[in-house]
This record gives C-alpha cells, structure tokens and sequence, in this order.
C-alpha cells in the first residue's frame, strides 16, 4: 500500500482509488496544474480534498451551478467538514456581507462565476490567503449557444490576473480539442491532462427511428411506464418538458418538468426531490444533470439529437453512477437534426446584431454573448468568430447524427471521437450489436409470461427488459 493510499484510507475511509484519482492527486501534489477528465461517479470531491493538508490557505471552487454548489456543500458537511460555505444569489445582503467578513475561517469556498464578478466578492477573495483554486464542470468554459456562460471566461481571466496560484480543472467529457481549448482559456497551457476512456460499459446505448412524432411521444411514455426508474428524459423545449411529465403523471408515474424558464429555487427544489428519491422521472431541457448527486439513475431517454459527441455522454452518464446495468435511448426522425442545428445556432449573433447592439432588442442570449466579445474584438472578427461558431455547431451535430444513425457499433464510434479504441464489447452493447439482443438473459422481464417475443419488433422487446 502506497502512502496515498494510507492517507485515503485513514482520512476518507476509502480502501482503494477510484480509476485516475491517484494520477490527478499524485501530479497536483507534485507541484502540477492538472486537467482532470475522468467518468461521471469517479468521486471527484476527493480530488479537490486530499490536497489540501498540503496547500496553506482556503481551497476555492468556481462551480457553474448554484444547485450543483449546494450539493457539494451539504455532501461535505455530511462527511464531517463544517469549514464550507458557498457564495450564491440566494443569499441575502446581510448574509453575503457576514460570509465575507467571515471569509478567512472557511476551508472550503464554493463561489459562481457570477458572484464573482462583484467588486464585494472580488475584494474578499484577493483578501484571503488562498491554497489553490478548482474550475468544477470545466468543459462549461468552451460551451456556446444557450448555456453561453461569459461569467465562466471572466473568472478564468480575472483568477490568471489576479492570483498566481496552483489550478485543478474537472470535467467528465471533453474531446481533444476541448482540452486544448480548456487549457487556453485557463492561461495554462502546461496543465497536465489525466484523461479516461469515456466508455461507460454498464451503459448499453439504443438509437430508434420513429415515423412521426406522435409514435415517439407514444414510445416514450410507453418505455418509461414499462421499465424501473429512475430516469431523466431529456427534450428540446421547454413546452415538451411540461408535457411529457403530465403526460407521465397520468400513468401514475412520480414526475417534474425541469427547464430554464423556471425559477432558480423550483429547479434547486427538484433536483433535490430527484436525488432523494421523491421524484422518479425528471423531463427537462439540456439544463438538467450536473447538480445531480444520484448512484441509481436506470434509464436517460433522449427525444432529439444533442449537440454534440460530448453534450451527449455528458447526459447519459449521468445514468448507472452504481455501476448496475442502464439504458440509454435515443428516438429520432430524419427531421430532427435540423432542427438540432437551428436550435444550437439561434442565439449565435450575426453580423446584423453585431452592428445593431445597443440599438435595437436582439433578445437576452445574444446580448451577454455581445457584451463580453465585444470588450474583445473589432466587428470584423467579431463576424468571423461567429461564423466559426456556427460552423463548428453544425458539423458537430451532423456529425453526432451520423454516428447514431450508422449501421456501425455506437459504443465504438463514440469513443473513437474521442481519440480511443474500443477494446472490449460489454455483453450488452449497443442497438447495432447483435449481442445487444442477449439483454434477455441478464435483464429481468417485468412479467415474463405476458412477453411473446415472436410477435414483437426489436425496440419493443428491449423496452420490456429491465433489472
């Protein structure tokens, strides 16, 4: 036993690392800024954690999500670490000024990017002796279109000016060129990438067609009321969120709609209720999942074509954190990838909003986008960022779209887009795969007797398969 691992186990009761928590833990020691990238329930509290008898002075975590902050500040707490605290805009005025004043006895601090763009925050911050500092989801810092978070970029800015202090960036997912784009964004290009395979094996992946979209609206709701929970199941609008956990509800099912449109304490709410077990179904937009603290998630549908390779397997592993055997169903129509592109490329400014900003409403997206780049470029370039942009959205769609609809394994499509191979085939691999079909003999039929397999297309099967 190596003296991390005797510290791991004293300290977190843990008897062995987890795959990659040795490598990020052993380099950040060592005096490295590290790029962690490892699976979703690989336990990336303790990566922040371990370090910090090492460090002198508070740990800060720039964390995107105020649900996902609250989350690792009651996980701490409940592991027995009281100094933490997080800087949110649920706080009051009082409450922000008694944190801050407070500052110094905290050992762990959460904060937004938000927040930390006021001077109060800012001020407190360069006041306090820090350790190092933590980007939490940093693949958050390369994302455009409706999650554009210009706030991320300033935090990275603002922290390289301000501080010259060690830095651990985390994400699950993020292809070659995310990293790359990651590392320059943070001012290190000298960060030491921990990267692990992407395949999540206990997963096995299902890609439908549907003729119409009232037959997978059907198939959906058919799926989820057929097989054990929990699940998510992830749409592109707002309104279909709100129909299918109606539609669902009806059924007798325990579900939510989740989407941005609703106040900021609703969807910290049921998160919550998600992740204790109140909820059995949540129905949301991309907005959904990274605040989730849940081992047992069984099933992650899809009823469109995400944006890319990596918002992809950022939203289905969210599913079998317990390592158990789930499902991860994508029902499309040949329609469906342009309205994927339409929808990820309507908030990317065009050369007609840049010349009317200020002047005229171009809507709420397109104005954060525009009030940050335009501090940074001319027009000109500003019309060429864009259109790379645009570009770059698009061939990531098409390209996500041809990999699920292709006659080829998905499993090794998905991790050859991130630069892998795949060397070993789970019994139960993907739609594509004939073993895919042995999922009868490892998954439980809810009611064997009333299955005649004969008189039953594939998806129709599959979907009465479940542990």
């Amino acid at each position: 036993m190596s003296n991390l691992e005797r510290q791991l186990a004293e300290r977190f009761g843990f008897p062995a690392f987890r795959i990659g928590q040795e490598d990020v833990i052993r380099n950040f020691l060592e005096g490295r800024d590290v790029l962690a990238v490892l699976p979703t329930g690989t336990g990336k509290s303790i990566l922040y954690q371990f370090p910090k008898p090492y460090y002198s002075g508070a740990v800060v975590i720039v964390s995107p999500l105020v649900s996902l902050m609250m989350d690792q500040v009651e996980q701490l707490r409940l592991k027995g670490v009281k100094r933490v605290v997080a800087l949110t805009s649920f706080q009051s005025v009082g409450e922000r000024k008694n944190t801050l004043r407070n500052l110094h006895t905290f050992d762990y601090v959460f904060v937004s990017p938000e927040v930390m763009q006021t001077e109060q925050v800012k001020h407190a911050l360069k006041s306090l002796h820090i350790g190092y500092f933590v980007f939490d989801e940093a693949h958050c810092l390369t994302q455009w279109g409706y999650d554009f978070r210009p706030d991320y970029l300033r935090a990275a800015e603002w922290i390289h000016k301000e501080f010259n202090k060690p830095l651990l960036a985390l994400t699950a997912t993020a292809s070659p060129q995310a990293r790359q784009d990651i590392k320059n964004l943070l001012k290190r290009p000298d960060m030491v990438e921990v990267v692990r395979s992407v395949d999540r094996p206990t997963i096995a992946v299902e890609s439908i067609v549907v003729d119409s979209e009232s037959s997978r609206e059907k198939e959906i709701v058919q799926q989820i009321t057929t097989l054990s929970g929990p699940g998510i199941l992830y749409t592109q609008s707002r309104k279909k969120a709100v129909y299918y956990a109606a539609q669902l509800r009806k059924k007798g099912i325990r579900a939510a709609a989740y989407h941005g449109g609703m106040e900021t304490m609703d969807r910290t709410l049921i998160q919550q209720q998600f992740s204790l077990g109140q909820l059995d179904w949540v129905c949301a937009t991309n907005a959904f999942g990274m605040g989730i603290h849940k081992e047992d998630i069984r099933q992650v549908i899809h009823d469109h074509i995400p944006t890319s390779v990596s918002n992809y397997l950022q939203e289905i592993g969210r599913a079998s954190r317990d390592g158990k055997q789930s499902f991860a169903t994508l029902y499309y129509h040949p329609d469906d990838v342009s309205k994927s592109v339409y929808i990820a490329t309507s908030d990317i400014p065009d050369e007609q909003d840049i010349q009317m900003f200020r002047e005229m409403e171009i809507g709420e997206q397109k104005q954060r986008i525009l009030d940050y780049w335009k501090t940074k470029l001319d027009d000109k370039h500003l019309v060429e960022l864009f259109e790379g942009i645009r570009s770059t959205k698009q061939r990531d769609i098409y390209s996500l779209y041809n990999l699920l609809t292709s006659s080829r394994c998905i499993r090794s499509s998905l991790v050859e887009a991130f630069g892998e191979s795949l060397s070993e085939r789970p019994e139960i691999c993907c739609s594509n795969c004939t073993n895919t079909l042995l999922a009868k003999q490892s998954l439980k039929l809810k009611d064997q007797s009333q299955i005649d397999n004969s008189k039953l297309d594939y998806s129709t099967r599959l979907a009465q398969l479940f542990p």
